[in-house]
């Protein structure tokens, strides 16, 4: 799973589109042409909800983020994003989209959802529970420190923002308490241990060793000696007079109030407005207007059909059980057990990841026909979020692997797992979305779960075809990964629509994959707190599936595997309908010119 690094550094400072003011973007001028309309409409919105966000001086000026403050949380900042989104949408209600261009008429249907997805969930005050077991706004800060600094005023930003900790801190608790007292809160059943990550800054001894002094540990030459110095000591003040004590707050809150006040129920539907909570979560993370029960029908089909699959590779290996389980809970039992498919130590799963990556770009051009400029790293994840993170976390120039309790990342997983948050998968689409110079930047720049997770996991069954598995171990560790993203469409409408337990939960997703009993914990821990994030992967993924299926059954002979896939890429992060419309467009380009696209066609 992944966002890119800008998107999830705004979900864990706030929600989407977090204002450091409450003011509102000028009016659009008024135009007569609908294209023009349009456009000043969104250009003027993007640039409101940027400078709201914190970013608005990033790029424009090449360097680093010149804000000096983190965004406002308040409830007041609230409704005034809510109106200006309002306003946007009444303004684009009164745009006939038959009157639009081509290409405008696919970026309002985008644009739409994505203003509307805002309002909803600001207006369904969201913003009262502003973490969940895999992501927070204070684990966030580190995030911000790994983005580029390169002038004096950019460090001295960052500075501000660090001593401008305590006021966001106090916000964010604020909206809390106001969540507490209403019942609208992260479910105490996974609240354990959620305190240590911010014990470790408020124990904080020495401010030179935490993750956010790490800008400073070596500072551009071209700043001088004197500055470099000022610069250390005034983040060392920072760190220690603002953050540190606003975090020592917040644990006080996080321990006395918190833990012993989040409501006892797991169900989403259980809270005050729950339902609709929910309902606009689903949309949100889907892009469709399916329902909770849909879902479930849709993840119990698939649920079945892998295991047919897995069944057949069990076969495949000659695998007979002897505990007096079912065989397939023995052949589990034995992934989760052999030392043959485990590492000693860090560096090994860093450098066998890094191998996968290497196998992955002698194939990737024979599948892909466009293929980005930006490169990506690997590394490791942070020690103080890993214990709660996913296995593995990719985006924009960063492929993130989880080597934190190395019993728990089995090596069978791991080339589905690279494919997934490396190339061809959340690194590549983030680079070539980046890299889209014709999209406005509200498309370029923002990520819609259900087409960036449908994406990615279709490139874990890509790898199949690209050689990338080469053992059956690793072809069961691909349909371990997909049986995990089919049971989440069953496991998180159990527990938010059909009132699941925890432990059955757990159960669902044990007895079906090979994932190690941590994993299991920490997935089935972040479904209950957030909501319909994991349905978008599977939908999504049977989205492009049933494309490429359709397109192939369309062109025939003249199907071309890198053309399709430039047409899905092509288009940056869209909803699903749109996506959808988009690949019908282009059948019939390539029906009618002949080409299919006119790429070399992948043997």
């Amino acid at each position: 799973m992944v966002q890119p690094l800008s998107a999830a550094l705004l979900l864990a400072l706030a929600l989407p589109g977090a204002a450091t003011t409450a003011a509102e973007p000028p009016p659009a001028p008024a135009v007569a042409d609908p294209d023009a309309r349009f456009q000043a409409i969104h250009e003027q919105e993007w640039t409101w909800r940027r400078e709201q966000d914190g970013a608005g001086d990033e790029d424009s000026r090449g360097e680093g983020n010149l804000n000096p403050r983190l965004p406002d949380v308040s409830p007041a900042a609230q409704h005034a994003r809510l109106q200006v989104w309002e306003g946007v949408l009444r303004q684009l209600d009164a745009i006939d989209p038959a009157q639009l261009s081509d290409t405008n008429r696919i970026n309002l249907a985008v644009y739409r959802v994505q203003v509307r997805n805002l309002a909803d969930e600001t207006r369904l005050r969201g913003y009262e529970m502003p973490f969940n077991s895999d992501s927070s706004f204070w684990a966030g800060l580190n995030f911000m420190a790994r983005r580029p600094m390169r002038t004096p005023a950019a460090y001295r930003a960052y500075i501000a923002r660090l001593e401008d900790v305590p006021r966001h801190f106090d916000q964010q608790t604020a909206n809390m308490r106001a969540g507490l007292a209403r019942g609208f809160s992260v479910p105490r059943a996974v609240l354990d241990g959620r305190e240590g990550s911010i014990a470790a800054v408020a124990n904080l001894q020495d401010p030179t060793q935490s993750p956010l002094y790490a800008p400073f540990r070596e500072l551009p030459a071209q700043i001088p000696a004197a500055e470099q110095q000022a610069l250390r000591e005034a983040a060392q003040a920072a760190i220690r007079d603002a953050v540190v004590p606003a975090f020592a707050r917040l644990q006080v809150f996080f321990r006395d109030e918190y833990v012993p006040r989040a409501r006892t129920t797991l169900a989403a539907s259980r809270m005050p407005g729950g339902k609709a909570y929910y309902r606009q979560q689903i949309r949100k993370y889907t892009t469709l207007d399916l329902s909770p029960e849909e879902i479930h029908r849709i993840g119990l089909a698939e649920v079945a059909r892998i295991q047919g699959e897995m069944d057949a590779i069990i076969d495949q290996l000659g695998f007979e059980g002897d505990s007096g389980e079912t065989r397939f809970q023995d052949f589990l039992r034995f992934l989760r057990t052999d030392p043959q498919f485990y590492v000693a130590e860090p560096q090994q799963l860093l450098d066998r990841a890094a191998w996968i990556s290497k196998r992955v770009d002698g194939q990737v051009d024979r599948f892909i026909g466009t293929l980005p400029r930006g490169r990506f790293t690997i590394v490791p994840v942070p020690d103080d979020i890993a214990p709660f993170w996913t296995a593995g976390r990719g985006g924009l120039g960063t492929y993130w692997l989880n080597t934190y309790d190395l019993r728990s990342r089995p090596l069978y997983n791991l080339p589905a797992l690279t494919l997934h948050e490396s190339s061809p998968g959340h690194a590549l689409q983030a680079a070539l979305s980046k890299e889209q110079g014709d999209l406005p930047a509200f498309r370029r720049d923002s990520y819609i779960s259900a087409y960036g997770e449908g994406w990615a996991l279709y490139t874990e069954k890509l790898g199949k075809e690209m050689g990338i598995y080469e053992t059956p171990y690793e072809d069961f560790g691909r349909l371990t990964y997909e049986m995990w993203r089919a049971s989440r469409l069953v496991i998180d409408t159990g527990i938010h629509h059909y009132g699941w337990s925890r432990d059955k939960a757990l159960a669902y997703l044990r007895e079906r994959t090979a994932l190690s009993e941590h994993e299991v914990t920490t997935e089935v821990d972040r479904y209950i707190s957030w909501p319909a994030q994991a349905l978008s992967y599977k939908l999504g993924e049977i989205a492009i599936v049933r494309l490429r299926a359709r397109a192939e059954a369309e062109l025939g002979d003249r199907f071309d595997i890198r053309a399709f896939h430039d047409a899905i890429l092509a288009e940056g992060s869209v909803p699903l309908p749109v996506l959808e419309e988009r690949i019908g467009a282009y059948i019939e380009r390539a029906r009618a010119d002949g080409t299919a696209g006119g790429a070399a066609r992948a043997p």
